[in-house]
C-alpha cells in the first residue's frame, strides 16, 4: 500500500472520530498511529476476499483433470509449445503419414552409417574412358579362382554390359591381356587356358566378342598357354556352330539342376569311391556340385548302398566317407540327420529286398555313433528288429517270431 493510500485511509478514519482539543500532542500522535494500523488491516482483509474471489471465477472456468485424462492430455509438460498435436497428428509411432502426403525417393546419403558406396557406384556412372577394357579383364581373372557358377555369372555380365558399358573391341582387348597373362594366371588356377578358352567361346557365342577373334591369332601365338586356350575355344565353337549361345558351357548351377540329375551325379560319386577310395576326390566332386540344401541325399545314397552291398568293406569304406564329410563341414547336423531318418523311413520296405538290412543298420549306426558321426539321439532312433529264429525244417522254413 502506497503512502497516499495510506494517507486517504487515515484521513477518513480521523474524520470519523473527531480529536479532543485538550489531547497533548503525544496523545494525538499516538492516536493517529492507531487509526493508521486499524486502515492497514481493514485493506488488507478487503486484498484477501478479491483475491479469493479472482481463484474461484478463475477455477470455475477451468476443466479439472483427472490422472486419467491427464495421460491423454497433448499439451507439453515442458511449459512450451501451443499444446497442438506432434506434426498436426502425423506423427507418432506405427502412422502413416499425413492424410494425402506422398513420399518420393530420396537419394542415399553418404553421412549415413547405412550407406553402401559399392551399392552406389554404378559402371555407366564411371568416367572410365581407356580404363574399360580393365573391367572384364579383372572379372575374369577373379571368376576363374572361383566356382563354375561364378564363372556363368561372369560371362552373363560381359553379355549384359555389351552396347551398354562395354563393346566389342573393348571385350577383345580385354581377352588379348588375359591371352599375354595366362603364364601367370596358371600359378593361381592351373585349368586357366582350358577356362579362358571356354570364356571366349562363349562370350564368341553371345556377340560379345568379334565373330572372328579366333582367327585373328591363327599361327601368330607363341605362347603355348594362349595356343591351348585358343584351340579350346574353336573347339567348343565348332562343336555349337549351330546354336546361338553356349548357355552350358560352365554347366547347370546346383539349384538349377533337376533333382533326377542330381540324384544320378551323387551316386556316380559313391560309385567312384568304392571303387578308388579317394576321399578327397569325393569332397571335390561334392563341392562342385555346388548343392549343401541336398546333401542329406548323399547320406541316404551311402546307407542304402551299404544297405543293399552289405559287404564288410563297403560299411567301413561309407563310415570312414561320412567322417571326413562330417570333419570338413560339407555335412551338416541337420543333413546328416535327415539322410538317416530317410533310410529310417524307409527300413520295412529295404528289408522286403534284403533281409539282412536290419543287422547292417545296427551296425552302422553303431560305428557312425562311436566316430562321432551322429548324435546319440538319432542312433536311439534307429529301428530294431528282435532275434528271429527258424522252426523245424517241417515247417516250410517259416520265421517264427
Amino acid at each position: 500500500m502506497g503512502p497516499g493510500e495510506e494517507d486517504a485511509v487515515v484521513g477518513e478514519e480521523l474524520s470519523e472520530e473527531e480529536v479532543s482539543p485538550d489531547w497533548t500532542p503525544q496523545e494525538k500522535a499516538l492516536h493517529e498511529a492507531k487509526m493508521k494500523a486499524k486502515a492497514k488491516r481493514r485493506l488488507r482483509r478487503t486484498s484477501s476476499r478479491d483475491s479469493a474471489r479472482e481463484s474461484e471465477s478463475t477455477d470455475c472456468s477451468a476443466e479439472p483433470l483427472s490422472p486419467r485424462g491427464r495421460g491423454n492430455d497433448r499439451k507439453s509438460r515442458m511449459g512450451k509449445g501451443r499444446g497442438l498435436p506432434k506434426k498436426g497428428g502425423a506423427g507418432g509411432k506405427g502412422v502413416w503419414g499425413a492424410p494425402g502426403q506422398v513420399y518420393t525417393y530420396q537419394e542415399p546419403d553418404a553421412r549415413d552409417p547405412n550407406y553402401d558406396e559399392s551399392a552406389q557406384a554404378l559402371l555407366n556412372e564411371l568416367n572410365l574412358g581407356s580404363q574399360k577394357p580393365g573391367v572384364p579383364r579383372l572379372a575374369v581373372s577373379l571368376s576363374m579362382e572361383g566356382k563354375a557358377s561364378h564363372r556363368e555369372l561372369t560371362s552373363r555380365l560381359l553379355c549384359d554390359l555389351l552396347e551398354k558399358v562395354l563393346s566389342e573391341e573393348d571385350n577383345a582387348q580385354a581377352f588379348n591381356r588375359l591371352l599375354t597373362d595366362l603364364p601367370d594366371l596358371i600359378l593361381d588356377t592351373p585349368e586357366a587356358p582350358q577356362m579362358l578358352g571356354q570364356f571366349i567361346a562363349r562370350a564368341v557365342a553371345d556377340h560379345a566378342l568379334p565373330l572372328d577373334f579366333v582367327d585373328r591369332y591363327k599361327g601368330r601365338v607363341d605362347c603355348e598357354h594362349a595356343r591351348a586356350a585358343l584351340d579350346r575355344a574353336a573347339v567348343l565353337l565348332r562343336i555349337k556352330r549351330e546354336i546361338i549361345r553356349l548357355d552350358n558351357v560352365w554347366g547347370v548351377g546346383g539349384g538349377q539342376r533337376p533333382v533326377k540329375h542330381l540324384i544320378k551325379e551323387m551316386n556316380l560319386l559313391l560309385q567312384e569311391f568304392l571303387l578308388s577310395g579317394q576321399v578327397s576326390e569325393a569332397e571335390r566332386c561334392l563341392r562342385d556340385l555346388e548343392v549343401p540344401h541336398f546333401h542329406h541325399e548323399l547320406v541316404y545314397e551311402a546307407v542304402v548302398l551299404v544297405l543293399e552291398g552289405s559287404a564288410e568293406g563297403h560299411v567301413l569304406m561309407a563310415v570312414n566317407l561320412l567322417k571326413a564329410l562330417w570333419e570338413s563341414g560339407l555335412i551338416t547336423l541337420d543333413q546328416m540327420n535327415r539322410g538317416f531318418q530317410r533310410v529310417y523311413s524307409e527300413l520295412p520296405d529295404l528289408t522286403l529286398d534284403v533281409p539282412l538290412a536290419h543287422s547292417v543298420m545296427e551296425k552302422l549306426v553303431d560305428l557312425c555313433y562311436q566316430e562321432g558321426v551322429i548324435t546319440q539321439q538319432l542312433r536311439d532312433e534307429c529301428p530294431s528288429r528282435g532275434r528271429k529264429r527258424f522252426v523245424s525244417e517241417g515247417d516250410g522254413g517259416i520265421i517264427k517270431q
